[in-house]
This record gives C-alpha cells, structure tokens and sequence, in this order.
C-alpha cells in the first residue's frame, strides 16, 4: 500500500463519524429550535444572535473534543484525580462568587456571571467526576478480580468519598436537579463494576422505598412539615404537587408544565411548522426548549429527536465494546448515563412524567455550559476510538514490517 494512501486511511479510520453524525444533527435541531425560543421570547436576547451563540458554543466544544481526543487512556488516567480537583475547587468558588441575580430569580448558587458572560461550573465537574470514578472502579477491580459482599462494600465506600463532597456542594447551591445526574453516574458506574445483586437489589429497593416515600410526604400536610425541617423548600413540594395533578394550578407554579404539555399537545402529528408557535411557554429556550420542538415539529419531529439520541447512545455502547478497556468502560458508562439521564428527565418533565427539576436537553437547550460539558463527555468518547485505532494500526504497521 503506498505511503500516502496508508496514512490517509489511518488517520480516517481513526475518527468515529458515527458520533459526529449523531452530534452534528442534534447542533442543527438545537440552532433552530434556539432561534425559534427566542423569536417569540420579548425578554430573550434577539434570536440571530441567540443562533450564533449557540453556534459559537458548539465550535468552542468542537475544540474541547479535539484537544481531549489527543489524550489517550493512560493520560486521562493520570489527569483524572486533577481535574477532579479542579472541579471541586471552582464549585466551592461559586458558593462565594456566585450571581446575585441568578440567586434571586432561581435560588440557587449556581452561576459565575462575568458581565454577559455565565458560566455553571458544575456541568464541567460532571465528565470529571466521570473520570474520577472510573479511575477508582478500575484501581478496585485490579487489586481485588474477585467479587464478595465485603470488597464491593469496600468500593462503594471508595467511591462515596469522591461522591459525597460533590453531593455537599451542590446541596449548598441548593441545585437538587443536578445532583441528581451525579447519583445516576454514580448508579450507573456501580451498575457496571461488577457489585453483587445481594448488594444492589436491597439498596435499589431502599430507593425505591424511599422516594416512593417521600412522594407520599409531599401530599399530606404533616409530611411536607416534616419535609421542610430536613431542608426541603416549598417549590419542590410544588412541582411534585403539579406534576401528579397538572391541571390543579395552571396560572401559578403549575403553569410551566401545563403550556409545555399545551404546546407540545399542539403540534399534533406533523407540527404548525418552522417558526410557528401559538402557545406560550416559560423559559422554553433551555429547560423547555422539547416544548418548541413538539409545537413546531410535531410528534414525527419529536420522534426524529429522540431517534438521534438513540443513535448517540448506540454508537457509544459500540465504541466501548470495541475498545474492550476497563478504564474506558467505566468512563463510557458515565458519559451514557449523563446524557441519557438529561435526555429522559428532560423529555419527561416536558410531558408531564417527570416532576421539574431545571435540567436541560443535552445539545439542544441554549447554554455554554452544559454545551461544553456534553462536548467534553463527546471528546471522551471519542479519544476512545481514536487510540484503539491508532493502536490496531500500530500492531499492523510491525507485522507488516516483521
């Protein structure tokens, strides 16, 4: 094979164009389901503009990928336990920085607003805790290959300790619906490790226990009394209220779940068309922003949507059986579950499923920040291929020579 074909192929093999296609077409939705939120938005910045941020978000992700994708597994490795820390030290940072503004509006302590500029530090802690714990079920997993009671034990209290700070801080920012991506990684992770079901089933069943529980707690006066003196706030109980009933309160706490389900109910079918929406919904460029895609796109639109993050979802699965790589597994495990966990709670909140809980649709809501953060879970992903490849054609390029 000559020299110039030989490297061409390489470096083509090398890239996985099946999670860039997925990428590339969830960009398009989110550009113009942005421009559309914000077209009908009078409070919103003017929709061109809200475009080209966006779009301006993806390439600046675009460049995360590339530069992590130059990271092989040893390297991420080896940075895990630092950007970790890093992460840890900008969320502590934000409980002192934080915008006033944003606190105000939403209570929470979440956002470091630099003039225009916001940033959530927490949407970059989450492909770094990511890391972290994947370093950790690995270093487990070598120095005990066989499973009891007692070891898994062992590396569940290992992982807690790089959980629970995370759990801490984001309590103090009071943003309960990302803590709750944290616990999925968390649970997806474990799911995989290997930790035995004599473990598991009884702690799935605590859960389910539990919130179960604490649904029932929130409809009855003495449980919400109760409720609020381990710290829960009156807006919560609100949105779980809304969400079992969402027709009771319409004009006031409900009126967020009720216009999305109106506006998605609307589109019917085939959708009113691009551009074209009637019904209002609050905040629908980033928490809502499914609603616009159901008004204006319908239910084959909406379908489309959710058939692309199925396809995302797929050929990282495939990625991480390919590469056949302990580290990489755990990593990739975590990547799929905090997107898929945005991607259903979204969704479900959107369409009266899922109580509220503030998180956005990955790739499509408008925000840097949880842009950057699914685009560095992408990078991830993809340095995975990236060096299996470059390490096949290694192994080849000597056998050739040999």
């Amino acid at each position: 094979m000559p020299v110039e074909k030989h490297s061409e192929e390489k470096r083509s093999n090398r890239i996985d164009y099946g999670v860039l296609f997925s990428v590339m077409m969830l960009a398009i939705f989110s550009i113009v389901a942005v421009y559309v939120a914000t077209y009908h938005d009078s409070s919103a910045s003017s929709p061109i503009r809200a475009a080209i941020m966006q779009v301006a978000w993806y390439v600046v992700g675009g460049i995360a990928v590339v530069v992590i994708m130059q990271f092989d597994a040893e390297q991420l490795w080896k940075i895990a336990p630092y950007v970790y820390g890093m992460g840890i030290l900008l969320l502590l940072a934000v409980l002192l920085l934080y915008d006033r503004q944003t606190f105000d509006n939403t209570g929470a302590k979440s956002w470091f607003k630099f003039h225009s500029f916001t940033f959530q530090p927490s949407e970059v802690m989450k492909p770094a805790f990511i890391l972290m714990l994947g370093r950790v079920v690995t270093e487990h997993n070598v120095k005990y290959p066989t499973h009891s009671v007692k070891t898994d034990f062992l590396l569940l209290g290992k992982m807690l300790v790089w959980t629970v700070p995370v759990a801490i801080l984001l309590k103090l920012q009071n943003d309960f619906g990302t803590m709750l991506v944290f616990l999925a990684i968390f649970a997806g992770v474990t799911l995989v490790s290997g930790v035995t079901w004599k473990i598991l089933l009884p702690a799935i069943s605590a859960v389910a226990v539990i919130g179960g529980g604490a649904i029932y707690l929130v409809t009855q006066d003495w449980g919400q009394t109760f409720l609020r003196s381990v710290g829960f706030k009156t807006y919560q109980f609100n949105r779980v209220l809304n969400w079992l009933n969402p027709s009771q309160d319409t004009s006031n706490s409900g009126m967020q779940l009720w216009q999305s389900m109106k506006a998605i109910g609307s589109g019917q079918m085939t959708g009113r068309g691009f551009n074209n929406i009637k019904v209002y919904v609050p905040v629908r460029e980033s928490d809502m922003i499914f609603s616009v895609i159901g008004e204006n796109f319908g239910f084959l639109g909406s379908c489309a949507l959710i058939l692309l993050y199925f396809l995302l979802i797929y050929q990282m699965i495939k990625v991480t059986f390919d590469t056949k790589n302990e580290f990489y597994a755990y990593v990739s495990t975590g990547v799929i579950m905090m997107i898929l966990f945005h991607v259903f709670e979204n969704i479900g909140m959107s369409i009266g499923l899922l109580p509220l809980t503030g998180i956005p649709l990955p790739f499509i809501s408008q925000g840097g920040s949880a842009l950057l953060g699914n685009m560095i879970g992408i990078g991830l992903i993809m340095s995975m291929r990236y060096h299996y490849k470059s390490y096949m054609f290694t192994n080849k390029e000597n056998e050739e020579f040999d």
